[in-house]
């Protein structure tokens, strides 16, 4: 796959082990709402937005008044709860820097909101790395909708066939195909190879695709 010239990038469970606060995030907020929602219920749905989780474990659309009230407190408790807590995947700037030097562009296409996004990135150290960064709020429906996809193939401005995707979640793979790109899947995200099996490689992070970069679809 030499004529790739662009990677668009999830953030959550790919660059940073934030899934499972993400998680917890969850469930804390739907607690002060009144919503006893197991994390074993959550934790699947990690990966795709709010427009999905809201519905999925309460019956409750984002866009309600209720479903605003939940998401808001839901970031802000990731925030101020889970975030100083989050830590990168190991060699995740460092694969970053690889690609930089290859020259190949790179995206961020993320159910994320944008104040979570950047502080996020700062973790990696790539808040200044990657110019092109798609969030949930650039798109009407989240992963596995292709519709943040899109918007970041748009704004890279390569067609999808020079595109690869890098994302943990089934839900970035389906999300990437319907765009018509491949995905790369890394499994530090907690999803099995059997979840995955869209994916053209699997590797178990990002300094395992690092290390076995030269053999991979993006030499």
């Amino acid at each position: 796959m030499t004529n790739i010239h662009a990677v668009i990038f999830d953030v959550d469970g790919t660059l940073v082990d934030s899934n499972d606060a993400q998680a917890r995030s969850w469930v804390d907020a739907l607690k002060e709402f009144g919503y006893s929602v197991p994390y074993e219920k959550v934790r699947p749905l990690i990966g795709m937005g709010g427009d999905k989780v809201l519905p999925e474990t309460i019956g409750v659309q984002k866009d309600s008044e209720k479903g605003k009230q939940i998401s808001k407190r839901r970031s802000e408790i990731f925030k101020e709860k889970y975030l100083p807590n989050i830590q990168p995947f190991p060699d995740a700037q460092k694969l970053l820097d690889r690609m930089r030097k290859q020259g190949l562009k790179l995206a961020i296409a993320t159910s994320a909101q944008p104040d979570e996004l950047r502080p996020l990135l700062q973790i990696v150290g790539a808040a200044d790395l990657i110019e092109d960064k798609t969030t949930a709020r650039d798109a009407k429906s989240s992963k596995p909708d292709p519709d943040v996809m899109q918007v970041a193939l748009k704004r890279v401005g390569y067609p999808p066939n020079e595109v690869v995707m890098i994302g943990d979640t089934p839900y970035d793979i389906e999300a990437a195909r319907k765009a018509g790109v491949g995905t790369i899947a890394f499994r530090c995200g907690g999803w099995s190879d059997s979840d995955l099996a869209g994916a053209i490689a699997i590797y178990n992070d990002p300094a395992d695709l690092l290390a076995h970069y030269d053999s991979s679809p993006l030499a």
